[in-house]
């Protein structure tokens, strides 16, 4: 895990109260393991195992007298030195926008003076945390350990609408699962002065009076090509790394070649590779990073190295069918000579909920907790930096609730594909004939929903969530359900009424506070990226490989921005990324794809899931015993066993619930039973965060 913490003080020198000197001395509150990349009086820190080149710092020569201005930047930053003090001088102005313009993902932090401004991402999968703290302000991309620096306990809120709630920013707000700990927006900046603290967005927020003209299609993906072959180059481009020393190689072992006894002990292979699913999304970045003739400016002609060949990686689950066709184009991709194809075959040991008694504390919840062995697996045969399609689903694809923004905008007629479409998903039974109308009538009730009307409807019906919970069961359910402003969660319905009910009035009081005009389907999209990009975060810590850089390009800021710029009627039609994707790979030259490009391949992960379920039971029903969770009034163990029980059976229950709740209440175990806190020195917090927390009901959280 990796992370960088500062602060800003109001006093001018903050070393009395609790900070490090620039000269080494005095040292009284400091992270655990970490390097100072700026001392007094507002210092600045990078923590975790950072490598060399994504740390980079730059300084600009002021006159005598003159505030100084620097700027960090860490991760992955496809800018050269001198776009870097371009952006320095820029920010100097005001202009924060240019320190999220460059290809890659990174966190940059400029320092002028006293004023020190962090920029979050857009999509949300490096965001920036703060808290008041010694007459000041501390940052972190980190929310635990700023809940170590002020032993703060567990917010029982927040989870409660992390669980009913989980794409409704308006019912999670800027809070975290500690109290006093808040999060910078996606899309936004923390600028700090002197202690006060400012949230300010750096994107411009379009008009609902006035509709945006429409780019040209060819254009807009056009940008998506450019800005996906920037953010490939810049992590082709970075210095390679190989994998630290490990325990020596035992030999061989029958079955085993090379690559499977390293993957055994925890290593990568070093160099670049990518995920191959045989799915669109991961397909177009191994073919965009293996280098294929046409993609103009990559080192020597090649997307890697001169000579080296970049490690494809696919997933075979040996416990299921139905993905044969994956397999098969991934084969067919893999048979290219730049690629090198390695299959990790895996059996019931990595099912979702396999190993639930193993793994990292998160920073967060999330529901990838309860895949991270999955997602090891296949991890630890990849290479030392790693393409993963992570998000392009969110990014690319057109939210059900965009149906509303076309009828907004008077363009009934880009309706008619994806409502056929949804028509043909639904099969030939009877009540398919009545799908197109119902979908336009929900389309329309949303488009005349005012923001504040939409919010106060949900908050009336979440406290009856498992009456109003609806059937997911055909596509067309699916996004008949979608077209709200707000709905809950699948793991809403085996939540208290208590619970329910302190997230409706998080909901009516968000409905009646000022907030930007967004349309709802533009609303809607951007909290299912960046529900994903949190949970794609959390991945990153459960299933992390030592020495190992997971790369998600579609999660990059330029790629979300020239995503955005596509036309809304482009989007919503049916097989909208697939055909993406083909005219990207298209434009780099690359046009020999495999039958069934694009198909969509969520089947095969559900049965995946419920097999899990049925092999994890018993440690399921141990788990759920005596709960956290229903120590903190949240849900009743008996209601959530029955659950768990019905849906091992087959019941058609919300799969994506259960993985909720089991991977907040392993959160939970492993956050309670953790020892050690972040920070060292003499005034340094004497109890780790949430430690003996108690919970509204006065009962106190235990292990």
């Amino acid at each position: 895990m990796r992370w960088l913490v500062g602060w800003s003080s109001i006093a001018a020198s903050f070393g009395t109260v609790g900070a490090v000197g620039t000269g080494g001395e005095g040292r009284t509150v400091q992270p655990v393991g970490s390097q100072l990349l700026w001392g007094d009086p507002d210092p600045l820190w990078a923590v975790g195992d950072w490598r060399p080149d994504e740390i980079r710092l730059i300084d600009v020569a002021t006159p005598e007298g003159a505030p100084t201005a620097r700027l960090a930047v860490l991760g992955c930053c496809g800018a050269t030195d001198e776009q870097l003090r371009v952006g320095l001088l820029s920010a100097r102005g005001g202009a924060m926008r240019h320190l999220t313009a460059w290809p890659g993902s990174y966190t940059a932090v400029v320092q002028i003076g006293r004023r020190i401004t962090v920029a979050g991402d857009l999509a949300g999968a490096r965001p920036v945390f703060h808290t008041p703290w010694a007459n000041g302000t501390a940052y972190a991309t980190a929310a635990l350990p700023l809940a170590d620096l002020i032993e703060a306990q567990l917010d029982i809120g927040h989870l409660a609408a992390l669980l009913a709630c989980p794409e409704t920013p308006e019912a999670l707000g800027d809070g975290t699962p500690y109290v006093g700990v808040k999060r910078v927006p996606p899309g936004h900046a923390l600028i700090l002065r002197e202690g006060s603290r400012e949230i300010t967005g750096y994107e411009a927020v379009a008009s609902l009076a006035v509709a945006a003209p429409q780019a040209d299609p060819v254009h807009a993906v056009e940008g998506v090509r450019d800005a996906l072959v920037e953010a490939v180059r810049a992590r082709l481009t970075a210095p390679r790394h190989a994998p630290e020393t490990l325990p020596p190689d035992p030999g061989p072992v029958p079955g085993m070649g090379p690559a499977e006894r390293r993957a055994a002990r925890g290593a990568p292979v070093p160099g670049v590779g990518s995920d191959l699913s045989g799915g669109s999304a991961s397909a177009t970045l191994a073919l965009l990073a293996s280098g294929l003739p046409g993609l103009p400016g990559t080192l020597l002609g090649h997307g890697t190295e001169a000579g080296e060949r970049l490690l494809a990686v696919t997933f075979n689950d040996l416990t299921t069918r139905g993905h044969e066709d994956e397999l098969e184009r991934a084969r067919a991709i893999a048979a290219n000579p730049r690629l090198h194809h390695v299959v990790v075959a895996a059996g019931e040991e990595a099912l979702p909920y396999a190993a639930l008694d193993s793994g990292p504390l998160t920073d967060e919840p999330a529901p990838s907790l309860v895949v991270s062995e999955r997602h090891r697996r296949r991890l630890a045969a990849g290479s030392a930096d790693h393409f993963v399609g992570h998000g392009a689903r969110q990014v690319l694809d057109a939210h059900p609730a965009r149906l509303a923004d076309l009828l907004m905008d008077r363009r009934r007629r880009h309706i008619v594909r994806p409502l056929a479409a949804l028509t043909k998903a639904e099969g030939p039974a009877a009540r398919s004939l009545f799908v197109p109308l119902t979908l336009y009538r929900a389309a329309r009730r949303l488009a005349r929903t005012s923001y504040r009307t939409g919010l106060e409807t949900a908050a009336d019906r979440l406290p009856d969530a498992n009456r109003y919970a609806p059937d997911l069961d055909t596509p067309a359910d699916a996004s008949l359900a979608a077209l709200a402003w707000s709905r809950p969660g699948p793991a809403a319905r085996w939540l208290t009424g208590e619970a329910l009910a302190q997230v409706a009035v998080r909901l009516q009081e968000a409905a009646i506070r000022p907030t930007s005009v967004q349309r709802p389907g533009e609303a809607r999209a951007r909290a299912a990226l960046a529900r994903s990009a949190a949970d794609h975060r959390i991945l990153e810590q459960a299933a992390e490989v030592r020495s190992q850089r997971l790369h998600a390009p579609f999660l990059d800021n330029q790629v979300v921005r020239a995503a955005r710029a596509l036309p809304e009627s482009l989007r919503v039609q049916p097989g909208a990324r697939a055909a993406i994707l083909r005219r990207v790979l298209g434009g780099a030259g690359i046009h020999d794809l495999p039958p069934g490009w694009g198909a969509p391949s969520q089947a095969t992960s559900a049965v995946a899931t419920r097999t899990g379920l049925r092999a994890a039971l018993p440690e399921l029903m141990a788990l759920f015993d005596a709960p956290l969770l229903a120590d903190a009034g949240l849900v009743e163990a008996r209601v959530v066993r029955k659950a768990l029980r019905a849906a091992s059976e087959g019941e058609p229950l919300p799969l994506d619930g259960l993985a909720d709740l089991a991977s907040t209440e392993l959160w939970l175990r492993r956050l309670l039973a953790r020892r050690g806190t972040c920070w060292t020195g003499t005034a340094a917090p004497r109890q780790r965060a949430v430690a003996g927390g108690v919970v509204p009901a006065g009962r106190t959280l235990q292990p």
